[in-house]
C-alpha cells in the first residue's frame, strides 16, 4: 500500500484538477492520537489552526465523521462552518444540513436501558469506561488490566445478548472498544455518501480514518472515485488504497493541502 506522502505529486494533481474537494476525517486516532481515556483526546492547536485555514478556502469542504456524539465532536474540534457527523453519521450538522436518523431516535430509550445495565455490571472492573453517546454507547477497556479483558468481554456479551436477540441493536468492535449501535443499515460509508449527495459540488472526496469502523467509509469513497487514507502502520489490513503512519502525518497532509 503506497504511503500518501510518497506519491503526493500524483495525488496533489488530482486534487488540483478538482474545482472543489470534500475532505473527511475521523477524530480519534486520525486527528488526535489514541489515548487511554476518551476525555484525553484533545485536538492540538496546530491541527485546529490548519483546519481553520483550510475551511476558509473556497476549494475545500471539511467534514468530521466520528463515533463520538455530535455534541462531543463538535465541541472538541470547535471550528465554525465544518460538517460534523456524530455517532458514525446517525446525526449530522453542516452548512444547510441537519440530519438525525429517525429509526435511531426510536431506540434512544433502549440504549439508555442498556447503558444502565452495563454500568451495573461493568463499573467494578478497573480501567473500564462506559460512554453514553445518546444514540449509541461505547465500552472502552484500553486501561483495564490485561488479565481482566476476557471477563469484561464475557460480561458485556451477557448483558447485551437479550437486546441483540430482539434485533434492536448490533455490536461493532474497534481499537480496545466495544460499541453498541441501533441495528440499522447505516455506517460511516452511508454517512459520507449522504454528504457527497448534499454537497454535490465537491468533485473529489478524501477520507482519513484509522479504525475498523472507518472501513465502510474507505469503500464508499473509493467506489465513487475518491481517495481513502488509512492512518496507521502498513501491517494493519485495510481497504484504503493509501496510508499515512500517524495523526502527525495527517497534519503534514493538511499543510500540503493548504498549498494547493
Amino acid at each position: 500500500m503506497p504511503h500518501l506522502l510518497n506519491v503526493w505529486p500524483s495525488i496533489s494533481a488530482r486534487i488540483r484538477e478538482a474545482p472543489n474537494a470534500l475532505l473527511v476525517f475521523d477524530y480519534d486516532g486520525t486527528l488526535t492520537p489514541i489515548v487511554g481515556h476518551p476525555d484525553l483526546a484533545i485536538l492540538a492547536p496546530e491541527t485546529k489552526n490548519t483546519l481553520v485555514s483550510l475551511s476558509q478556502r473556497e476549494k475545500y469542504l471539511i467534514g468530521i465523521v466520528s463515533g463520538r456524539s455530535l455534541a462531543d465532536v463538535t465541541a472538541r474540534v470547535d471550528v465554525p462552518g465544518l460538517i460534523y457527523a456524530g455517532n458514525h453519521g446517525l446525526e449530522i450538522t453542516g452548512p444547510g444540513l441537519r440530519f438525525v436518523h429517525p429509526k435511531a431516535m426510536e431506540l434512544v430509550e433502549t440504549q439508555r436501558e442498556l447503558y444502565r445495565r452495563l454500568r451495573a455490571n461493568l463499573m467494578d472492573f478497573s480501567g473500564v469506561v462506559i460512554e453514553d453517546k445518546g444514540l449509541t454507547l461505547s465500552v472502552h477497556y484500553r486501561m483495564a488490566p490485561y488479565n481482566l479483558i476476557g471477563e469484561v468481554d464475557a460480561r458485556f456479551n451477557e448483558v447485551v445478548a437479550p437486546f441483540l436477540q430482539s434485533g434492536a441493536v448490533k455490536i461493532t468492535r474497534g481499537k480496545m472498544v466495544l460499541e453498541v449501535r441501533p441495528d440499522l443499515p447505516w455506517d460511516k460509508g452511508k454517512a459520507i455518501a449522504k454528504l457527497q449527495a448534499v454537497y454535490s459540488q465537491a468533485a473529489l472526496t478524501l477520507f482519513f480514518g484509522d479504525d475498523l469502523t472507518d472501513e465502510d467509509g474507505f469503500t464508499a469513497v473509493q467506489d465513487g472515485g475518491g481517495i481513502g487514507v488509512f492512518v496507521g502502520l502498513e501491517r494493519e489490513p485495510t481497504k484504503a488504497l493509501f496510508r499515512v503512519d500517524s495523526p502527525q502525518e495527517v497534519v503534514e497532509t493538511l499543510r500540503l493541502l493548504g498549498q494547493i
